[in-house]
């Protein structure tokens, strides 16, 4: 579904689980694909499915003005507050973060072609390096998306090779899902600080990165630039969409300092589609070109 002819390079989807998976007190649960398989998280997915949820009858009783959707992802509970009129769901949604922390800051990194590179490794669902495109030669806002890609794809792979994550919880989330290039504005500002998150198999973000603010977020208090409850806007290189971010509780997860984090955004439905498989067809699965 994810691959052509269905789908694109650049599709992104969520199968909705209910029923026994989403126990523990959660309205539904969610897998998270994309062109190259699962992950984690998806902060984005989850605004939209805290839409989706809330028109499509998932939710009982929901609440005006807003009603808190309840989602269990892989990476653990994630709460979508959705504003609710009645009858439709609206924007925009905020979602409360599973607990987010700086993994390693300031590592040194030898990334082929490049050199070395300081990046720090942060978690808001899943694992992301992070580090300022100018390390690469580059400018995460005007620079070629082809070149921010191919740079992001390098660090990651270098990462991946030269840093051992762990995960307090479950180490079948300690993975380098990709790399978040930034303009290097981490200090606090009400200016919007922009990125592109480049993950999977050189799949680029459309949105700023709901699980990529998180750790940005986590990163950004981690490091003193910003406090509980300051509110920061990040914007996507690569179509100019916002979302605010802000750490609204600390906490422990296992040996690391987190933080949860808010961050808010939009979701809009683009349609519907039913999806035909014939047998016959020599390319029913789909195929994926880079």
């Amino acid at each position: 579904v994810m691959h052509e002819p269905r789908g694109h390079a650049g599709m992104y989807g969520a199968v909705v689980v209910r029923g026994g998976a989403a126990a523990e007190g959660a309205h539904l649960a969610a897998l998270f694909l994309h062109c190259a398989g699962y992950s984690a998280m998806c902060g984005h997915a989850v605004m939209a499915l805290g839409r989706f949820a809330l028109d499509y009858g998932l939710v009982p009783a929901p609440t005006r003005p807003e009603t808190a959707v309840r989602l269990r992802c892989p990476c653990g509970p994630v709460t979508a507050i959705v504003p609710w009129d009645g009858h439709r769901s609206g924007n925009p949604v905020r979602f409360h973060s599973v607990p987010a922390f700086a993994a390693a800051t300031d590592l040194a990194i030898d990334v082929p072609g490049h050199g070395k590179v300081v990046v720090d490794i942060s978690y808001g669902g899943t694992f992301y390096a992070l580090l300022s495109a100018e390390q690469l030669g580059l400018d995460v806002c005007s620079s070629k998306t082809r070149d921010l890609v191919s740079a992001a794809s390098a660090v990651t792979e270098a990462v991946k090779k030269q840093f051992k994550l762990h995960h307090p919880e479950s180490e079948d989330l300690a993975f380098l899902y990709g790399t978040i290039l930034t303009d290097g504005k981490d200090a606090f500002s009400e200016e919007p600080t922009t990125n592109i998150c480049v993950f999977a198999d050189e799949q680029v973000d459309r949105s700023p990165t709901g699980s990529g603010v998180t750790a940005r977020i986590a990163l950004q208090y981690r490091k003193g630039f910003i406090q509980l409850g300051q509110t920061r806007t990040f914007r996507s290189s690569t179509t100019g969409s916002v979302f605010t971010g802000k750490a609204v509780k600390a906490t422990k997860f296992g040996n690391y300092n987190a933080v949860i984090v808010e961050v808010s955004g939009e979701a809009f439905y683009t349609g519907t589609a039913t999806f035909t498989v014939e047998e016959e067809d020599p390319l029913k699965h789909g195929f994926f070109f880079k």
